[in-house]
């Protein structure tokens, strides 16, 4: 889950998901937000899957319990804008 295996495509591991997700953080964004950036980066490349919105916040508690980000005040901070 966290990393892929033979059963889970590297697109859709929680490593990868949360890389994504930090990418999209060079500013602090809601939850919603950054969901819709999401949505949208992966909608306009063929070789990625849609995620759900479950996955997507596994990935951002992935990313909570690593200390790669921040949450305060409903926005949520990457690791290098806080």
């Amino acid at each position: 889950m966290i990393l892929p295996t033979k059963y889970l495509s590297h697109d859709r591991a929680l490593v990868t998901v949360g890389g994504e997700i930090l990418k999209h953080l060079e500013e602090p964004r809601s939850v919603s937000a950054l969901w819709d950036c999401m949505r949208e980066a992966r909608a306009y490349k063929a070789t990625e899957t849609l995620i759900s919105f479950d996955w997507f916040v596994l990935a951002l508690n992935l990313l909570y319990a690593i200390s790669a980000i921040d949450y305060r005040d409903g926005i949520i901070y990457g690791e290098r804008t806080t």
